[in-house]
């Protein structure tokens, strides 16, 4: 065998190695990913050690299943005496569902605040402004059960 065949072959060996290596993918226990083959959705994997397939699978998204904070900035809102205020918003929220979090809306973190906020502006616009102050336990389970019901399917297009 020629000395540049054993080097062409040492090369083409070590390319295919290292890809090979690199499409091997460990999950971790708090993370799914969400996995495209040649642009479409193929599953959803848990934890474990996994395999793409080279240059027609890739890992469209990694979705954490820990439960999640985000601050949002205070919003405007009218009580029902008609008394403008500011209200901030702290969400928690944790993934259930990777699939329809990396495929149902473009930006879900934009939609949880817009959802909270209009929830909250709604809950608040039900009491005057003393209630709004005094009320903030029973005010809690009214957003929580509001934003905890799944959304009807087909309601919008």
């Amino acid at each position: 065998m020629q000395p540049w065949a054993i080097v062409v072959l040492s090369i083409v060996g070590a390319i295919v190695l290292l890809i090979l290596v690199s499409s091997i993918k460990i999950v971790r226990q708090t993370d799914k990913y969400v996995i495209e083959r040649l642009g479409g959705y193929l599953t959803t994997w848990g934890v474990g050690i996994h395999m793409l397939i080279p240059f027609f699978d890739r890992i469209s998204q990694r979705v954490t299943m820990k439960e999640q904070v985000k601050d949002f900035d205070p919003q405007p809102v009218i009580t029902k005496d008609n008394v403008t205020m500011q209200i901030d918003t702290v969400v928690f929220f944790q993934v259930t569902d990777p699939k329809l979090y990396a495929y149902g809306v473009i930006n879900p973190i934009s939609a949880i605040e817009n959802l909270s906020a209009t929830t909250l502006r709604n809950i608040i616009g039900d009491l005057d402004l003393d209630e709004t102050l005094t009320s903030r336990e029973s005010s809690t389970p009214r957003c929580v059960a509001s934003l905890t019901k799944p959304p009807t399917p087909g309601a919008s297009k």
